[in-house]
């Protein structure tokens, strides 16, 4: 069954809304913007204090040299041309993309779900994974939206690195300096990163425990996305390099993966700069490819550095009464049982595309009302952290429907 629509399913508090646009609206009078700001040398107070003349410094990111500024557009170029800017541009928004919702309304038993089978993590049934690799002593830090107030009825607690958990806030100019904002990891509306967590260590079904593609992987939740979904490329810099601190100091022995499933346009310098810099300290970065179809992938999944992954499905779905656990995917794996849905982007020249997941009606925890509540969603946000864990346990990504970059090289022709 084939995603022809796709709902944008993202829900926001009406307040929250109301205040953002506001905040947009003061912003835009005022011809204000966020600039970011990448610089050839080492900064120093002479430069700070040469930029403070087109506006105001609002971060500073020593370790690879960048800034960010809230200044008018019409200065904008004429930072550009200053000699030791070595780019500088529009702080870049970032969203999650849309995703298909609906309802679950069979919520049966059974611990090994659909996308699991088709990657041979578990087989049908329960107590039964596939492979020896569980995750244990990697930790998977989850950019996102953060968790829902009420995780632990989800989640096991030994399962989320509380110690580490963050969320960081502003940018885009009209919000002024990225801040670190205490306690705001936990406090989500939105239940993007949540369902994304739910993916990578499983999750609690009313009382009935999901396996998870990693289900002893530890996570570390960092909020860079707001209320409704969205957020900026400056934002997530800072929690980009948050976590690549984290590895090169307090978890300096252990794997560290970054999962985005989030993306934009184009690629940031400072966004870039970060991932560069995490990458160094041995993080590995895994991202979305974004729900554009033919349009090209999203960043930063669509630089090269970074594992990308596109979204597939199975033709089973929907096929039988609580299909997602109760039907056995078949084995071996054959590829004319999966697909490409049609809302996964496609690469375009200088983009580069490594995988597809499961992306296609995924089951998980994600609440509307502040109640339990489960919802299948589509979207390469959910194929993207069936992959996260992958690389650091070095398990194998060519079983069902998780393809190498060969297998999926298709996907770069146009539809």
């Amino acid at each position: 069954m084939r995603h022809r629509h796709l709902i944008a399913a993202l829900t926001c508090i009406a307040l929250v809304a109301m205040l953002a646009l506001s905040n947009v609206a003061v912003a835009q009078t005022k011809g204000m913007i966020g600039i970011n700001v990448l610089l050839k040398t080492d900064i120093t107070q002479a430069i700070l204090a040469d930029l403070a003349k087109h506006g105001t410094v609002r971060d500073v990111v020593a370790e690879i040299k960048a800034v960010t500024l809230q200044a008018k557009a019409s200065e904008l170029a004429t930072i550009q041309a200053l000699p030791y800017v070595a780019a500088a541009n529009p702080d870049a928004e970032r969203t999650t993309g849309p995703v298909t919702t609906v309802a679950a309304d069979d919520f049966s038993a059974g611990l090994s779900t659909w996308d699991l089978d088709a990657i041979n993590v578990t087989d049908f049934g329960s107590d039964n994974r596939q492979v020896p690799y569980d995750g244990t002593g990697v930790y998977v830090a989850v950019l996102d939206t953060g968790l829902v107030s009420n995780w632990p009825a989800y989640f096991p607690a030994a399962r989320i690195a509380t110690q580490y958990a963050i969320c960081f806030g502003g940018g885009g100019g009209e919000m002024g300096n990225v801040s670190t904002q205490p306690d705001k990891w936990q406090r989500d509306q939105n239940s993007h990163g949540t369902h994304v967590t739910s993916t990578i260590i499983g999750y609690n079904f009313l009382g009935n425990a999901i396996n998870g593609v990693a289900p002893k992987a530890t996570i570390i939740p960092v909020k860079v996305l707001n209320q409704n979904g969205s957020g900026w490329s400056s934002v997530i810099a800072r929690g980009i390099m948050y976590i690549a601190d984290l590895k090169a100091d307090l978890l300096g022995g252990s794997p560290v993966v970054i999962n985005m499933s989030l993306g934009g346009s184009a690629l940031d310098p400072i966004e870039k700069a970060a991932i560069d810099y995490a990458i160094s300290k041995g993080v590995i970065i895994v991202a979305s490819a974004g729900n554009s179809g033919s349009a090209g992938m999203g960043y930063p999944g669509a630089y090269e550095p970074v594992i990308s992954v596109a979204a597939s499905g199975w033709i089973g779905e929907w096929t039988a009464a609580g299909w997602w656990h109760t039907l056995d995917v078949p084995d071996p794996t054959n590829p004319i049982d999966y697909y490409i849905t049609d809302f996964s982007s496609r690469a375009k020249a200088n983009q580069d595309l490594d995988v597809a997941a499961p992306g296609s009606w995924i089951l998980g925890p994600y609440q509307t009302n502040g109640q339990i509540s489960y919802y299948y969603l589509g979207g390469t946000s959910m194929a993207s952290p069936h992959v996260a864990p992958a690389p650091a346990g070095r398990l194998s990504p060519c079983a069902g429907t998780l393809m190498p970059r060969a297998q999926a090289s298709w996907m770069q022709q146009p539809l």
